[in-house]
């Protein structure tokens, strides 16, 4: 077995696979709709539980008040005054997956998704304390970013002599909100209060997913303690979800492709908002109907008379390397490699080198498909060898064949004897193949979670995070696989024969649906491997014929 009919074989029964899950498999039941409610008037019960920081089942639906805008240079953001939740979040550098014409919406409350950022305060001495049910007031209904930040203020109403203040901070050139409660006890007795921070979504798969090129939608949990975990929404609906809970480091989040969000309770430039582990707990559950994922920080007590502020800050935007990992320890996480990591993580790093070498994406994929094969050259300079040297002894093959007919164990037998006389391992194309199969998946993962390819252009490609618009690289996939099967040892049956030349095209007809930037690897390396094995065969066979004149 060559080295092209089992990466064929793999390929063909993977796009099988996707091809039954997009059109054939059942599909899974839809998540409830989450319904909006006129009324800005609803009870505080799905607001977590001070005393065991436990937050109670409760409807996820929302209430609806006057809408806050504030614009920056990158975002554009919805305050809603119930609650003074973060409703929508459109971010301004990006385009919808389904409208190149309109800017990418991360947060949103309308239509049939739901994923919002909410946050609010509980007491078990104090049941008043503002929660993401209360009613705020703010100065003004629409704010624009002038100098390098711009600040939205909320006040709550005033009860038991607890006067609070929410504050979210924009900063020019920044995906991170800084949100603040500003709290001031003018009470008689102390204030024990936990703030939380949470992210509520819907399960659905994010607009524009491809069930072709899809990454990991859910929450996730890193700590230094636990490192990196997600959890699957089925886990969380069976209660199954595992996590570090206590941390006073870390950040929780929610996670989709390109983009995410995340609560951050120790930033690289700031101190950590715990004082200690048991100060701060992260929750992940299920909020009939959609998703929390939520980090409860216990605010020191606050004597009667004195005030205090809590900030908890908030990453929102794309999972671009160069800005994530300068927010937090971890998040270079975010960018989801899958079980692959270990080889991903190097791949895209070398990635980002070329491109700032090249100040192109496509042509640092290019330098990297090179490089990747300039390394495992001699690896596949002996399969290629092993293949060539099966392909010269392709006609004595048939021949065999037909000298021993439907004797399948003789006829075994004189092969393994023609192989051990001309000194031909016939694994010998596959072993050196398989070594490097986790290396191309995790250049797979790498420039499939790339959020950096997203709106990059290359020639006549405006997105290399799309599919191409003209089909010219597919077409391109499906001749170089077909002339591929020109230079390898022809099968001794002929409907393998055929069956190997029908495959390349079978399996390119996947690749239409692919991003653009992962059909220009594949046709880079493709020519690179035509020309290695072309220059190889060659020369096999100019030794074979020197071998027969001496």
């Amino acid at each position: 077995m060559d080295s092209k009919r089992l990466i064929i074989f793999i390929a063909l029964s993977f796009s099988i696979l996707l091809l039954w899950q997009e059109y054939f498999a059942p599909k899974p039941a839809a998540k409830p709709a989450v319904t909006q409610q006129a009324s800005t008037a609803a009870s505080n019960s799905d607001t977590p539980a001070a005393a065991s920081n436990v937050a109670q089942p409760a409807d996820s639906s929302l209430s609806r008040g006057q809408r806050i805008t504030v614009t920056t240079d990158l975002v554009k953001a919805e305050i809603d005054t119930t609650g003074g939740d973060l409703r929508s979040l459109q971010l301004l550098k990006h385009d919808a997956a389904e409208d190149a014409s309109k800017p990418f919406e991360l947060f949103t409350d309308k239509g049939a998704h739901l994923y919002v950022a909410q946050t609010g305060l509980v007491s078990a001495g104090n049941a008043a304390l503002p929660t993401h049910k209360t009613v705020f007031s703010a100065e003004k209904t629409a704010y624009t970013l002038q100098g390098d930040k711009v600040e939205i203020k909320l006040t709550a109403p005033e009860a038991n002599g607890v006067k609070v203040s929410k504050v979210y901070t924009f900063h020019k050139g920044s995906y991170l909100i800084d949100v603040r409660y500003d709290i001031v006890n003018a009470g008689t007795t102390p204030l024990t209060s936990t703030a939380y921070f949470r992210l509520l979504r819907d399960g659905k798969a994010p607009q524009g997913e491809s069930r072709f090129a899809q990454t990991f939608t859910g929450p996730a949990v890193y700590t230094t303690e636990g490192t990196f975990q997600k959890v699957a929404f089925s886990d969380l609906d069976k209660g199954k979800a595992e996590y570090v809970k206590n941390s006073d480091n870390g950040w929780v989040a929610m996670l989709q492709h390109y983009f995410m969000s995340a609560w951050i309770l120790k930033p690289l430039d700031g101190k950590s908002v715990c004082a200690n582990a048991q100060a701060c707990t992260f929750q992940l559950e299920p909020k009939n109907g959609a998703y929390s994922a939520a980090a409860m920080v216990n605010v020191a007590p606050i004597a009667a008379g004195q005030s205090a502020s809590v900030t908890v800050p908030l990453y929102a935007g794309p999972e671009e390397y160069n800005t994530i990992t300068k927010v937090a320890d971890g998040m270079a996480y975010a960018k989801d490699f899958g079980k692959v990591h270990i080889f991903a993580s190097p791949l895209f790093w070398l990635l980002t080198k070329l491109h700032s070498m090249v100040q192109n994406w496509g042509w640092a994929i290019i330098l990297l498909t090179l490089i990747v094969k300039a390394v495992f050259y001699p690896l596949t300079a002996a399969s290629y060898r092993s293949m060539a040297k099966m392909k010269v002894l392709a006609p004595r093959l048939e021949n065999l064949k037909q000298q021993y007919g439907d004797d399948r164990m003789k006829f075994q037998q004189a092969v393994m004897e023609m192989y051990k006389t001309e000194k031909v391992n016939p694994l010998g194309g596959c072993l050196p193949m398989l070594i490097q199969i986790p290396v191309f998946i995790g250049l797979y993962w790498a420039l499939l979670a790339s959020v950096e390819l997203r709106q990059a252009d290359w020639l006549y490609i405006a997105d290399l995070a799309r599919p191409d618009p003209f089909y010219i690289l597919p077409a391109l996939m499906a001749i170089t696989m077909f002339a591929q099967t020109f230079l390898n040892p022809p099968p001794a049956d002929p409907m393998q024969a055929k069956m190997m030349k029908i495959m390349p095209v079978a399996f390119s007809v996947m690749f239409f649906f692919f991003p653009a930037g992962l059909v220009l690897y594949w046709v880079v390396n493709n020519l690179l491997s035509i020309t290695q094995q072309w220059y190889v065969n060659k020369n096999i066979e100019k030794a074979r014929k020197l071998a027969l004149q001496s």
